[in-house]
């Protein structure tokens, strides 16, 4: 493994101050093209999705407590790294004193056109969805489910937040995932011939009754305010989840969740 020449421990260091400001600011992102991933789960599903190291924070006996890794020494050995104190660690990684690895990668642009889709695809769509936690949650359910894409319309957080990358887990990386307008969504989908089904309480049916089994995008909105017109007035079908109690509305994910596993066994019958 490389050895650094000095290990940083000092949370007023430049590069720790840099790496902060990318951790808090979305601006700092897009300014500087790059993004934090925390812990060697994420980092791994990061470069094994083709991501590359900007430069590589880790502490050493943290990163090795539970023995020997030598997949991470060897990205350690093949990327600018650097070494850091237990307490300097601690100031950057939400986690605090677990994982010891964090890195700043460089950011990836993907567009609807560079999506490769099969003849059949399962695509969900989320509009204006605005908790990380909940965008997070979705795609580890849409990497289950082998949805082949995540796209995601006039988004209220940016892709590379630290939380949506915390809360999926890395299937931020292992499922590929579009940030665009959903006017731009909306004729991708028609230009293709995939269905549009729209989750929605107005003018629907149960979503067990509706075929999935042909090119579908299954298409959300908040939980507040729903589904804006457009994507009303472009659905081929409107589909709802049965709601037996006393509220009427889901947390988007589980909904996510649901719709997508019903695709799954449509497809398996």
């Amino acid at each position: 493994m490389k050895s650094s020449d000095t290990i940083i421990t000092s949370t007023q260091n430049t590069r720790v101050k840099k790496l902060i400001l990318l951790q808090q600011k979305s601006a700092e992102r897009r300014k500087a093209g790059l993004f934090v991933v925390e812990g060697r789960r994420e980092l791994l599903h990061c470069l094994h999705s083709g991501y590359e190291i900007d430069t590589l924070f880790y502490c050493p006996q943290l990163l090795f407590v539970a023995g020997e890794d030598g997949e991470l020494r060897r990205v350690i050995a093949a990327n600018p790294s650097l070494e850091v104190s237990a307490e300097v660690y601690e100031r950057i990684a939400y986690r605090g004193s677990t994982e010891g690895v964090v890195a700043q990668m460089k950011v990836k642009t993907m567009a609807l056109a560079d999506l490769q889709l099969p003849d059949n695809p399962l695509l969900i769509v989320l509009e204006r969805v605005e908790k990380p936690g909940n965008l997070g949650a979705v795609l580890r359910s849409a990497d289950a489910a082998a949805a082949d894409a995540v796209i995601v319309c006039d988004p209220l957080t940016d892709l590379y937040n630290p939380n949506l990358i915390r809360s999926s887990i890395g299937a931020i990386f292992t499922v590929p995932t579009v940030a665009c307008s959903s006017v731009d969504c909306i004729a991708f989908l028609k230009e293709r011939g995939i269905r549009i089904l729209t989750a929605q309480l107005q003018d629907s049916h149960l979503y067990y009754d509706t075929d999935m089994r042909r090119g579908t995008a299954l298409v959300m909105g908040t939980e507040a305010t729903g589904l804006t017109e457009p994507w009303r007035q472009a659905a081929d079908a409107h589909i709802r989840i049965p709601m037996k109690g006393q509220l009427d509305s889901l947390n988007v994910s589980v909904s996510a969740a649901i719709l997508l596993f019903e695709a799954v066994r449509q497809r398996e019958e």
